[in-house]
């Protein structure tokens, strides 16, 4: 069984369902063209082991995990998040957004200030 991702025609993903190749190709759910497999162990291009954060050498799938409301890149063959504000940038290896400043990494907890473009300490 694999994580398949289904696209609209602007690309967008509509659904997420684990199912088996051959059920896809039948076209019990559709055109299958329209159906696309992600791997629920690929973050940033790099293939995890279950529930872990520690790469394991798998085969990494379309950069990331699809999830409902990420858009697929053909070009890129990769799946990615909507952008979540204005001043992200698309890393283009790894399709995920970054800030346009490093989040602290001093353990407490921070949210983006889209205004200010700055991580604010969350108190």
């Amino acid at each position: 069984m694999s994580h398949f991702a289904e696209i609209n025609v602007e690309n967008i993903v509509t659904n997420v369902i684990v199912a088996d190749q051959d059920f896809i190709d039948s076209g019990a759910v559709g055109n299958a063209d329209t159906w696309i497999q992600t791997s629920y162990n690929t973050r940033g291009g790099v293939h995890y082991a279950t529930n872990s954060q520690t790469p394991d050498g798998g085969v990494a799938l379309r950069k990331n995990f699809a999830g409902i409301g990420s858009t697929y890149d053909a070009t890129k063959d990769a799946f990615y998040e909507p952008q979540p504000f204005a001043s992200w940038t698309l890393d283009e290896d790894t399709c995920i957004w970054n800030a346009p400043v490093a989040h602290p990494d001093d353990g407490k907890f921070y949210s983006w200030d889209e205004d200010n473009t700055q991580w604010k300490e969350i108190e």
